[in-house]
C-alpha cells in the first residue's frame, strides 16, 4: 500500500508535484516512475475496476498500488469518466503536498474489429468516455491548481503542466479501428483548443502521440487483426520494433519539465516513426 501520511512541514516544498491518470500499469506506471525517479512527487490515479464493453480485464488495485509504491507516489482509485472523483483525487494532491503542477491524462482503453458502421453504442461510448470525456474531466479539475502560479514548484512562466495520450492511429487510415481512432484524434483536438485557452496563463498543454507500444493494450490490437505474433506491427514503423512504455513516458516527463516552456499546443511523435511513413 503507497504511504498516504502527510509531509513533514517543507519536506517536500521544492518537489514539483504531478497528478497521472491510467497510472496502474502501462504509459501511466511508467511515467509516475520516471517523474518519481526524477524527483516528483505523485497521484496515481486509476478505476480499478473492469468495463463490460471492453475485452481486455483493467488495472487491478494490487498494480496500482504496485506501482506507486515503485515510484514512492500515493495511489488514488478514481474513475475519469467521473468529473467528481477526478476533483477528490486533486484535492488529494492539493491536501497532501499543497499543489500541482502537472496533470498527464493517460488513461485510455482500445476497441476494435469491427468497421465503423457496426460499432455498438457500449463499444463506442466507452472509447468516448474514457479516451476524450476522461480527458475534459482531467482538465476540469486540475486546470484551477495548474494555473495557480503563486504555487508551482516549476515556478513563474514555467510553470503548469497538461499533457494527454494520443496515438499514431489518430492520424492513420487504420481499418477495423475507425472509432478508437476518432477517440485519440478528438484528443489533439481537445488538448490544442485547451492550449489556446490557456494562452498567456505560464501552463502550457500538449499531447503525445504514441506508436505501438508494449502495454495491456497490444494483445487487443493484435486480436483485432488476428495476428499470430504483435511483433508484426512493426512493419508500421520505420524502426522495426516495439515500443518500450518508459520510452513514451520520458517524453511525457521531459513535456512536464521546466525546458518545455516553449513547447505549447503540440502534438510529439514517440512512434519510432510510425507517423512519418
Amino acid at each position: 500500500m503507497a504511504d498516504t501520511s502527510q509531509p513533514e512541514s517543507g519536506e517536500s516544498a521544492s518537489r514539483p508535484v504531478a497528478l497521472v491518470t491510467g497510472a496502474g500499469r502501462g504509459i501511466g506506471a511508467a511515467t509516475a516512475k520516471a517523474l518519481g525517479d526524477q524527483g516528483w512527487d505523485v497521484v496515481l490515479v486509476d478505476a480499478c475496476a473492469d468495463n463490460p464493453a471492453l475485452e481486455y480485464a483493467m488495472c487491478s488495485r494490487a498494480e496500482l498500488d504496485a506501482a506507486a509504491e515503485a515510484c514512492g507516489g500515493i495511489a488514488v482509485v478514481a474513475d475519469v469518466r467521473h468529473a467528481d472523483q477526478l476533483r477528490a483525487a486533486v484535492d488529494t494532491a492539493q491536501e497532501q503536498f499543497g499543489r500541482l503542477d502537472a496533470a498527464v491524462a493517460a488513461a485510455g482503453v482500445i476497441v476494435g474489429g469491427e468497421p465503423a458502421w457496426k460499432i455498438t453504442d457500449d463499444r463506442w461510448d466507452a472509447l468516448f468516455d474514457i479516451n476524450v470525456k476522461g480527458v475534459l474531466n482531467l482538465a476540469r479539475a486540475s486546470v484551477p491548481l495548474l494555473t495557480d502560479a503563486s504555487g508551482h514548484a516549476l515556478g513563474g512562466p514555467q510553470g503548469g503542466r497538461f499533457i494527454a495520450i494520443s496515438s499514431g492511429i489518430a492520424l492513420k487510415a487504420s481499418p477495423k479501428l475507425a472509432a478508437y481512432s476518432a477517440s485519440k484524434a478528438a484528443v489533439i483536438g481537445l488538448v490544442r483548443g485547451l492550449a489556446a485557452d490557456l494562452a498567456n496563463t505560464g501552463v502550457t498543454a500538449n499531447v503525445v502521440q504514441p506508436g505501438t507500444t508494449d502495454t495491456s493494450s497490444l494483445p487487443p490490437s493484435a486480436k483485432v487483426y488476428d495476428l499470430a505474433d504483435a511483433n508484426e506491427f512493426t512493419q508500421h514503423h520505420i524502426d522495426n520494433r516495439i515500443l518500450d512504455p518508459s520510452e513514451v513516458a520520458a517524453a511525457i516527463a521531459w513535456l512536464a519539465s521546466p525546458g518545455s516552456s516553449a513547447i505549447n499546443g503540440a502534438v510529439v511523435p514517440v512512434d519510432a516513426g510510425m507517423t512519418a511513413r
